[in-house]
């Protein structure tokens, strides 16, 4: 027996439960690959996407699932992650994902009462997740839960914010000491956030929680 793993369970079932009751689709997972699995062989086939793009999220590239997507001949796909783009070129991209029959990201933190809370930098994935794309699919690591909306949000300030300006290069106080200054810098990543309560239309936003702690 893994005590550890059986907790959660239990908890991922709850916010399970909590996310269907506002009309969002969920899965519960035990690892990223079964969340790559689900989301390739069960979820996608499915919608029938033509078309597919991404967010920023550590999870969806630890899941290897933008790696099985990125060279697809099934889709056309918008890489958002493209590295030879210029920074101009990029944000083009961008606004070409909130078009795509699928967009997949992750989210900053899932609350208990099941809500998706994000805060981001350009706005692109809290936009696609809020309208756009005609399915979303969020990979949640089990480490985003949180039990209401003002834990997600200390949580995203305090915790997501920081380490991802560090993992970023961010010229900005948190990447330095760790906490939120509500700095005023031209690197400045958290810019709008989104309160997901429902899905709207119900199960167009899709979330897979997964038994293990993945991105930030």
């Amino acid at each position: 027996m893994k005590p550890i793993e059986v907790y959660w369970q239990k908890r991922l079932e709850d916010v399970k439960k909590a996310l269907e009751s506002n009309n969002f689709e969920a899965f519960v997972v035990e690892n990223r690959d079964e969340a790559k699995k689900i989301v390739l062989e069960d979820i996608i086939p499915k919608i029938e996407a033509k078309s597919v793009s991404w967010g920023g999220s550590m999870t969806y590239l630890a899941t290897g699932i933008y790696e099985s997507l990125k060279y697809s001949k099934n889709f056309e796909v918008v890489d958002t992650f493209d590295k030879s783009l210029s920074p101009l070129e990029t944000l083009e991209r961008r606004r070409q994902s909130l078009l795509v029959d699928l967009f997949i990201t992750g989210t900053n933190a899932v609350t208990e009462t099941g809500m998706l809370i994000n805060l981001d930098m350009y706005g692109n994935r809290v936009a696609a997740i809020t309208f756009g794309p005609k399915h979303v699919i969020v990979l949640v690591g089990r480490n985003k839960v949180v039990p209401d909306i003002d834990d997600a949000m200390f949580r995203v300030k305090n915790y997501a914010a920081p380490v991802n300006a560090m993992r970023l290069s961010k010229k900005v106080p948190c990447a330095t000491t760790s906490y939120c200054d509500e700095c005023t810098s031209p690197d400045r990543i958290c810019n709008t956030w989104t309160i997901t309560e429902k899905s709207f239309p119900e199960g167009r936003v899709k979330v897979v929680l997964i038994n293990e702690d993945l991105g930030f």
